[in-house]
């Protein structure tokens, strides 16, 4: 299925992806020569240290053990006989089955100027050939860069503009035409010549070999003789799509992917249409990610949540066709481990992306809050969603698109937080919300968006009389020493606690002026008379302390709100 998914992504997508047997390659460093075959010079075709520029070459291969060369680019071991780990005898072998392949294009094209020029550079000596390089002003970066994914070499004509490995006359001329071991292929259902070893598709974290299928041999997995790709076979023209469907997905400045930690997400539509792109572009924004620094957050949520409301209400139009797909990978040895996969109705992710809005939805200033970036780094030290519980983000991307309870896990890391910090803020306290409300999923007992004065909950009232008490001394004395010492014990043993805070509280309210004094004293009686008539509870389950801090969250809120409304009426 996660194959069949990403051969149809290929085929939407077919215009601006590379053809059958081409790829995007990042090539770093370009040999320069003359058409009689010498070095001239290296020329850097780094963007930054990090990335290169990408040329339309010819396939990498899938290398075993074997020296295998690519078509007219490759690493400096294969171009020129150098690494950083043999000397040019240790490379030889190499450099010499890079050299029999040009030898082989040369004889297909032996009027080609391109290939006559590389041709001959290999017909020169290539130890002094490499002492010229090494003296380039350019190899200190070659070398100090070789373990670097762009440390890749193709050859340019001086006074070219186009490298030699993307000349389209030289592409197509050792293309293997021969139809033997042709099987229906399992992707696409079509007959076709199999592949024995599959792509390398790098994620982060992982190896450059590592692979999403790959085969093995006489390690339990032959079945009748058959080995490597003939025991599950996959054609040449599906393996291709798939993997440069992934490779696509997986680029670097992707609109299709999100990180978390070592986890690598990728989503798409089955479809190019206007509800499935936009729902693409909704999905990335929601998960964290801005296009600029003054980009408006707010705006910027308020705008995926029309768009998952127009889609799943029928404003956007879909058909029952219409899938979206999520895939999780993480590095896992030399291969790429699958950790989630789901293939979803359009409108049916809709409302399960809209339920979420619901369920996180809080009073507070901020809206950023709803993204998986927010609410995970909500829950760790320095608020690094990185740092997260291992299996933490795939739990709650799963609770997410599957529309299940938020993880266990979120909801204690996030109580364990706001003990260990004293510091209940809006994502904080949606969390905790949306975990309770999904969890019990009884309306009447929901914890609301805003203030509930009907809420009877003794944990919800204790936690916002303790924001009352809390607001008194803060009001008073500019101070919040309440919160910083009695918090936590208040939260989870109240009639230990409040007795004491409540005639800490007395004292405070005598440096406020006569008309807060009173307001405050009504509300802390209109709350306690809610109270059972045996006082304060003993003890608060977790449940009923995550309460506690949503109360107090609303609360506090709350006397925000009045606050803003009283400035505004002022103004008037």
């Amino acid at each position: 299925m996660i194959l069949k998914a990403l051969y149809d992504y290929y085929d939407r997508c077919k215009g601006t992806l590379p053809a059958f047997g081409r790829e995007l390659k990042e090539i770093g460093f370009l040999v320069v020569i003359d058409r009689d075959g010498n070095f001239l010079r290296f020329e850097d075709r780094r963007i930054n240290n990090k990335q290169a520029q990408t040329f339309i070459v010819k396939k990498q291969l899938g290398r075993t053990s074997a020296p295998l060369a690519n078509y007219l680019y490759d690493s400096s071991a294969y171009v020129f006989g150098f690494s950083d780990k043999k000397d040019f005898d240790g490379c030889r072998k190499y450099i010499e089955t890079f050299k029999k392949k040009v030898e082989e294009i040369y004889k297909a094209a032996p009027d080609n100027v391109d290939i006559t020029a590389v041709h001959r550079f290999y017909q020169r000596d290539a130890q002094a050939t490499l002492a010229k390089m090494k003296a380039d002003t350019l190899w200190p970066e070659i070398e100090k860069n070789l373990n670097k994914k762009y440390s890749l070499f193709s050859f340019l004509i001086n006074g070219d503009t186009q490298i030699v490995a993307e000349k389209e006359e030289l592409l197509g001329l050792l293309d293997d035409n021969n139809h033997d071991n042709e099987k229906v292929c399992l992707v696409s259902g079509k007959k076709g010549k199999i592949v024995d070893v599959t792509t390398a598709t790098m994620i982060p974290g992982s190896q450059a070999v590592a692979k999403i299928v790959s085969f093995q041999v006489k390690s339990g997995y032959d079945s009748y003789g058959k080995e490597q790709g003939a025991n599950a076979p996959i054609c040449e023209e599906s393996e291709f799509a798939y993997s440069t469907a992934l490779k696509h997905l997986l680029r670097s400045d992707s609109r299709n992917k999100f990180l978390i930690g070592n986890r690598t997400f990728l989503f798409w539509a089955s479809r190019d249409n206007a509800a499935s792109n936009q729902a693409e572009k909704g999905f990335f924004d929601l998960f964290g990610f801005s296009d600029s620094d003054d980009d408006d957050p707010n705006a910027r949520i308020e705008q995926v949540r029309k768009v998952f409301k127009a889609i799943y209400s029928g404003e956007l139009s879909t058909s029952l066709d219409d899938k979206f797909y999520i895939l999780g990978l993480a590095p896992n040895s030399a291969r790429i481990a699958v950790i989630y996969w789901a293939e979803i109705p359009l409108t049916e992710f809709a409302e399960r992306i809209n339920r979420h809005f619901d369920d996180m939805e809080i009073t507070g200033a901020n809206k950023p809050y709803m993204s998986l970036r927010s609410i995970l780094g909500a829950v760790t030290l320095g608020g690094k969603s990185s740092e997260a519980t291992p299996n933490l983000p795939d739990a709650l991307v799963k609770s997410i698109f599957q529309g299940t309870p938020y993880p266990y896990t979120l909801f204690a890391e996030c109580i364990k937080r706001i003990r260990a910090e004293q510091s209940i803020y809006t994502t904080r306290a949606a969390i905790i919300k949306a975990y309770l409300n999904r969890l019990n999923n009884i309306n009447e007992q929901n914890i609301k968006v805003m203030l509930d004065k009907n809420n009877t909950n003794p944990g919800y009232l204790c936690g916002r009389l303790f924001a009352v008490l809390d607001k008194i001394q803060e009001d008073a004395n500019n101070q919040h020493t309440i919160r910083e010492r009695y918090l936590n014990s208040a939260s989870a043993t109240p009639s230990a606690v409040f007795a004491t805070i409540l005639n800490l509280s007395s004292h405070h309210s005598e440096k406020l002026n006569e008309g807060r004094n009173v307001f405050f004293e009504k509300l802390k009686q209109e709350i306690i008379e809610k109270l059972d008539a045996d006082g304060f509870p003993a003890h608060l389950d977790l449940q009923d302390q995550g309460r506690f801090f949503v109360g107090y969250y609303h609360q506090r809120q709350a006397f925000f709100t009045k606050s803003e409304k009283e400035e505004n009426n002022n103004n008037q």
